[in-house]
């Protein structure tokens, strides 16, 4: 495959490393992005590889939540412009969307734009409406309804409908039991866990993590033991850092979320358990 100066610059882009490490990389894993990255980051070159899924998407995330707190939706909705995901207009609908994923429980963003809003119309031809009106480009990126029979569910919406988090709690329904899943999905939103437990993150990313930790140590020349020990430090911090019960509790960096969740159910007596966390980010 050409390795063109345009994939350089959008390796460079995704990564921050430099032009020749990228050209490299592309060189050594015959132009594929994915690859490449994970290539610099076993060679050190990356400086924030997690930026390589970001989109420059405008838009919303909203949240609806059912009465009874047993079920929810998150939707996405994207346009061209701050400017316009910022109108009431566009708020307002992204709600809506939102809304209708609820009441039809759907899961699927072909579904829900097949759906007919209480003027008769499908959602989808509401889109196509609003983009002849605006002149922009507006898509319904993705939808995600959850339940629980046997609990609640508590969410959170950051400020300007950018980040957007739902957490299915077993357990009975309570004002302070609300409140701290409330307080979990903030937490949920602003760190990022990708799952609930170490048992919710596939062995084939626990796999990938450890030869990109083995492949740095061995750069730098550590023996096979002490790369070893590295590399199980490294895994463990990995599972604190990405595990939703190991995180640290933002709101009190002397505790964990299983610590904060413990501590709960042993003052109130009644169980609390985390069954399911969905977590939208506006272009991620």
């Amino acid at each position: 495959m050409e390795i063109t100066i345009k994939l350089i610059k959008e390796l460079r882009d995704k990564t921050g490393a430099g032009m020749t490490d990228c050209k490299t990389a592309l060189h050594e894993t015959n132009g594929d992005i994915d690859k490449a990255i994970e290539f610099l980051r076993k060679k050190g070159a990356a400086t924030a590889a997690k930026r390589a899924d970001k989109a420059a998407n405008e838009g919303a995330v909203k949240i609806a939540t059912s009465s009874d707190k047993k079920s929810a939706s998150v939707i996405e909705l994207n346009c061209e412009t701050d400017f316009v995901s910022k109108g009431d207009n566009f708020q307002n609908f992204s709600l809506e969307l939102a809304e209708a994923a609820l009441k039809n429980k759907t899961n699927s963003v072909e579904e829900l734009l097949n759906v007919k809003n209480d003027k008769g119309l499908t959602y989808r031809e509401n889109i196509d409406s609003m983009m002849a009106s605006i002149g922009e480009k507006i898509e319904l990126r993705r939808v995600k309804f959850i339940e629980i029979k046997d609990g609640f569910i508590s969410s959170y919406l950051h400020f300007g409908s950018k980040l957007g988090g739902l957490v299915a709690i077993k357990g009975e329904h309570t004002d302070d039991a609300y409140e701290l899943g409330n307080k979990i999905s903030m937490q949920l939103v602003a760190m990022n866990p990708i799952s609930i437990d170490r048992d919710g993150i596939s062995k084939e990313i626990i796999e990938k993590e450890k030869d990109i930790y083995f492949s740095v140590a061995k750069n730098e020349n550590k023996p096979d033991g002490i790369a070893e020990k590295i590399v199980q430090n490294k895994l463990e911090k990995f599972y604190q850092e990405n595990c939703l019960l190991e995180q640290e509790y933002i709101n009190d960096s002397n505790i964990n979320i299983n610590e904060l969740i413990k501590n709960f159910t042993k003052e109130s007596g009644t169980e609390f358990e985390i069954t399911e966390i969905v977590r939208f980010q506006l272009g991620l």
